[in-house]
């Protein structure tokens, strides 16, 4: 006796796809495509200029929000070419984001090799640990008066301003990430006869850089808020930045700029987060899968560094040694 054919069961209609197709969005931690990340980051800016012109419109005495604190979309973009002309709005952008990254630079410079040197060795942790702890917690307002006294009003106040703001932090990441890498790197190096200096430069370095790249780039960012605290006074007619755009348009009443700006300086600085992620992921493509471009470039200067540097000291020795078979000894003077 043969059994009936099973049924073949019917595919899944609209109705069961949504359910399922919603389930996995929602999963923990599940991840998503690119295309809908972009996506969602797009709904996101659309909703938020929605709210913002629904609760803008119609006459100022109509509005939910006063237009004395926030005007239109419309207002506010129609006051832009103003802003891009009269108010020289790219020379004071470029002004800006040269005072970051030069005290970004100058903060980095010395915060690195201290933070490498307080995650080697614990006695130097200890001892710049009251720095460290002063300079992460102080509030950054307090320091704009004495870096006034200290270098005055011009271009190095607000450089050192970002210095100070950012390097305590760049020390504290940078001895953080050294001090995680898992000690039995460590272990393995001398048991293989590399000595100290050698671990230091080849072992714990080269295995904490990434994490401490990824520090740097988050601070970055941040450091577009500080600089902002630091270019509320300018010297005398030398572009003053887009903070002082901002305090201008306060004093002049003009608050479609102040919100241009506020709107231009999250764009910028994701726009260079973005040139930092990519320099990133191209000096570590194994922990951040980029193509290795930069990396590859770094080893082949590294390496050629070392050829030059033992080709210079093999010469070296070989005149020495010639040097000393030239020179008579004490038994042939005699």
């Amino acid at each position: 006796m043969t059994e009936p054919p099973a049924e073949t069961p019917e595919p899944p209609g609209p109705a069961s796809t949504a359910p399922s197709s919603l389930r996995r969005l929602t999963t923990l931690r599940r991840p998503i495509s690119r295309w809908l990340t972009l996506a969602m980051g797009v709904v996101f800016v659309v909703l938020v200029l929605g709210v913002w012109f629904l609760i803008t419109t119609g006459e100022a005495e109509q509005r939910v929000v006063s237009p004395l604190l926030l005007p239109s979309p419309a207002e506010a973009f129609r006051s832009f070419p103003e802003l891009w002309t009269d108010r020289a709005l790219l020379l004071n952008l470029l002004v800006t984001v040269r005072r970051v990254v030069l005290g970004f630079l100058l903060a980095a410079a010395v915060g690195i090799p201290l933070g490498i040197l307080c995650g080697c060795f614990p006695v130097a942790q200890a001892f710049f640990l009251p720095l460290t702890v002063f300079g992460r917690n102080i509030p950054l307002a307090a320091l704009i008066p004495l870096t006034f006294f200290a270098f005055g009003v011009a271009e190095t106040q607000k450089i050192m301003f970002i210095f100070i703001a950012c390097v305590m932090f760049i020390v504290w990441d940078t001895a953080v990430s050294i001090r995680d890498v898992d000690q039995r790197y460590v272990d393995t190096a001398y048991t293989t006869g590399a000595s100290r200096w050698q671990v230091i430069i080849k072992v714990l370095v080269p295995l904490g850089m990434p994490s401490v790249f990824n520090a740097l780039r988050l601070l970055f960012g941040l450091a577009f808020g500080y600089i902002m605290l630091a270019e509320l006074v300018k010297q005398g007619d030398e572009a003053g930045g887009l903070g002082d755009i901002i305090r201008q348009s306060q004093r002049r009443g003009m608050v479609e700029h102040i919100w241009l700006v506020l709107i231009i300086i999250p764009i910028v600085a994701l726009g260079m987060d973005r040139l930092l992620f990519w320099t990133q992921r191209e000096l570590f493509p194994h922990r951040y899968g980029g193509a290795g471009l930069l990396n590859r470039g770094l080893r082949v200067v590294i390496h050629g560094w070392e050829d030059v540097k033992g080709w210079f000291w093999q010469r070296r020795r070989t005149r020495i040694g010639a040097a000393a078979e030239q020179t008579p000894g004490k038994d042939g003077a005699s």
